[in-house]
């Protein structure tokens, strides 16, 4: 059996960009640990969710939990720094927030929790974090420290391939009003220029590993749809068909940072190999 650490930046990232790979590690016997750095409490709340005086980040640890007895998790924890909200926002200067956590303490914080974990593998984010998010910027950055500081060689960057969605959801733009999804045409539309951006994902020659998760991808749907302060019913992911969730959500995407893929090599996909 090994342990692999999962550490992510808020409660969801982990349904969103590694659910079914977590799944299929743990249901192979494996020990998945989830470390999340935030509480989320920078999210915004879907309209009406949230009770009188609940506090979200409140709501947001319950639904990690569920999301991660979803996905098989062993344990979770939190580093317990304030999320930092989008790169734009007064709030990335809170001295409490994560984005101005000291690199060493944050990464002592980490090493103090798994201190009796002998951890085999470690999965974070890119160095952009995938789409540029302070929190998910400063996961790699704490992340890549504690993994030198303890030795840890194996490391995998999960990222988003910009090739595939892109064509993924033109694919999903062409075909929404067959499905009777025309409402969810503007949603795919503001995605699709996300894509285009160059600090979204990864190219896909710069990708190591292609994980295939279909088998799990009911679990992976069910562990987005526990965060319903966050994903409304009828958001895209929760409204479009389960043919196109396959398409789009249905291979998680590695990078090995001390290999490359040689052009015409085939993707990994063993995130040990």
């Amino acid at each position: 059996m090994s342990t692999i650490v999962f550490f992510h930046a808020h409660p969801d990232d982990e349904a969103l960009s590694t659910a079914g790979t977590m799944t299929l590690l743990s249901e192979s016997g494996d020990r998945v640990i989830l470390v999340v750095a935030t509480r989320g409490e920078e999210g915004e709340p879907v309209p009406g969710i949230l009770k009188d005086g609940e506090p979200l980040e409140e709501r947001r640890t319950e639904e990690l939990i569920k999301s991660a007895s979803i996905l098989g998790v062993s344990r979770v924890e939190f580093l317990n720094y304030r999320d930092s909200g989008m790169i734009d926002s007064p709030t990335t200067s809170n001295p409490e927030c994560f984005w101005q956590a000291n690199i060493e303490e944050a990464s002592l914080r980490l090493s103090n929790l798994l201190c009796e974990e002998s951890v085999d593998l470690l999965v974070i984010y890119d160095p952009n974090g995938g789409y540029g998010h302070p929190d998910h910027i400063q996961v790699h950055r704490v992340g890549t420290h504690w993994a030198d500081q303890t030795g840890i060689e194996n490391i995998r960057w999960t990222t988003l391939n910009r090739d595939s969605i892109k064509k993924t959801i033109e694919l999903a733009i062409e075909t929404a009003p067959d499905e009777g999804l025309a409402g969810i045409g503007d949603d795919l539309e503001e995605r699709r220029q996300r894509v285009e951006e160059e600090s979204f994902g990864s190219a896909e020659s710069e990708i190591t590993h292609a994980v295939n998760v279909s088998d799990f991808i009911e679990k992976k749907r069910a562990a987005i749809s526990a965060h319903r302060s966050q994903i409304d019913e009828d958001s895209f992911f929760l409204k479009i068909p389960n043919d196109q969730f396959v398409n789009i959500f249905g291979t998680e995407w590695f990078i090995n940072p001390k290999e490359s893929r040689k052009e015409n090599e085939t993707f990994k996909f063993n995130l040990f190999d």
